[in-house]
């Protein structure tokens, strides 16, 4: 069970511009080696914020506009958005002390 909620091009506006903390969206599809690779990591990152961000999970191939939206040309993309806009990208699999430091400078 995944600790990240699921979020689709019909919520994101709500689920992530609209959010009154800081939230981390993982751009993924289940196709994607490195996505299934990072996962666990966002999920610990999930659990271990749970009181002070929101973390969602973003499949590409079912909600391709977002997607488009900003720019994601590779997947996994993670992206840290704060009082509704995009403030940082990782782009990658990227190690757990990477995607921590990152979320902790929106804190």
């Amino acid at each position: 069970m995944s600790n990240a909620a699921a979020v689709t091009d019909a919520s994101f506006e709500q689920d992530v511009l609209q959010s009154d903390v800081p939230v981390l969206v993982d751009f993924w599809a289940p196709w994607c080696g490195p996505c299934r690779m990072v996962a666990p990591i966002v999920d610990e990152i999930a659990k271990e914020f749970e009181s002070k961000i929101k973390v969602f999970k973003l499949n590409t191939d079912e909600n391709p506009n977002v997607a488009s939206q900003y720019g994601i040309r590779s997947i996994p993309t993670l992206m840290v958005f704060k009082g509704g806009q995009k403030v940082d990208t990782v782009v990658g699999a990227v190690p757990k002390a990477t995607l921590s430091g990152t979320i902790s400078k929106y804190l």
